[in-house]
């Protein structure tokens, strides 16, 4: 008996968790769907009296959301190829080949974990705009995927090093080359790491606000957390729009945690276990 009202006490409390939880996308929801009026009315937690579907119309249309949308997933999906694939080519040559320096370079990407990637600011600009990359695509993911590479390789690492060496051999004898060898055989046995990867860099790209701010300065190119600033008025601002603009940028993020969250625990779990 005491064991059975301690497990109904537990789930009554992992239930009130789980709803607190949640409850901040309930009420960006709700918010969403409101005008002025109920926002700062009395109908501030409750379902809105008139659902303004009209306020995702008016974000994508009038406040530019759907080209500030297509934008961030050009941004995160390239970031996010590039990371994956200089992560996977530098963590084969740090863990499976033997070459002067190899020690020291791991150090120094192992360094790059304990910058910021706001503290890099200033050199970054500069940088881009000796090389007349600022207001571009490549303004953005050249820095996420630096930022993000040495988080990418210690990941692909420690999961690189639990495969065995005896498959690599053996397709040595059987004549397969260096890059045979890393697309046949090292690749395919690497999905685990490159989702975890792909879900990391994902968010990190998605979110992330000042690299937009300063380093893309035309409409042409903003992303959505840029974007959503915008629909701020100088005077007067409708904040139902606004809510829309979140609930269409938060929906990616969402549906990645949804359908990848098993993905992740499993590859964190065999990393932990094999390396």
């Amino acid at each position: 008996m005491k064991s059975s009202l301690g497990k109904k006490i537990v789930f009554v409390i992992l239930i009130v968790w789980a709803a607190i939880q949640l409850f901040p996308l309930y009420w960006m929801f709700t918010f969403s769907l409101k005008d002025n009026s109920e926002i700062f009315g009395q109908n501030i937690i409750g379902l809105p009296r008139n659902w303004l579907w009209s306020n995702y119309s008016e974000a994508l249309t009038t406040g530019n959301m759907g080209r500030y949308f297509f934008n961030s997933v050009i941004v995160t999906g390239g970031t996010i190829l590039l990371t994956t694939m200089l992560a996977l080519m530098a963590t084969y040559a740090l863990t499976r080949m033997i070459w002067r320096g190899q020690k020291v370079m791991n150090m120094v990407f192992m360094l790059g974990l304990t910058v910021s990637i706001h503290a890099a600011i200033l050199p970054v600009f500069i940088i881009l705009r000796n090389l007349k990359m600022l207001d571009s695509y490549q303004a953005l993911i050249l820095p996420y995927s630096a930022f993000a590479l040495s988080m990418a390789i210690l990941i692909s690492g420690s999961f690189m090093q639990s495969i065995p060496r005896e498959l690599e051999e053996s397709a040595c004898i059987d004549g397969c080359s260096v890059y045979g060898i890393f697309f046949r055989i090292i690749l395919p046995l690497m999905k685990p790491a490159l989702s975890t990867i792909g879900i990391f860099v994902f968010l990190q790209a998605w979110n992330e606000l000042m690299f937009a701010v300063i380093f893309i300065s035309s409409s042409k190119y903003r992303t959505l957390s840029v974007g959503i600033q915008t629909l701020c008025g100088a005077y007067t601002t409708d904040w139902g729009p606004i809510g829309a603009a979140l609930v269409i940028a938060t929906f990616p993020t969402l549906i990645v945690y949804c359908f990848m969250n098993k993905k992740i625990q499993e590859s964190l779990l065999v990393g932990a276990v094999k390396g």
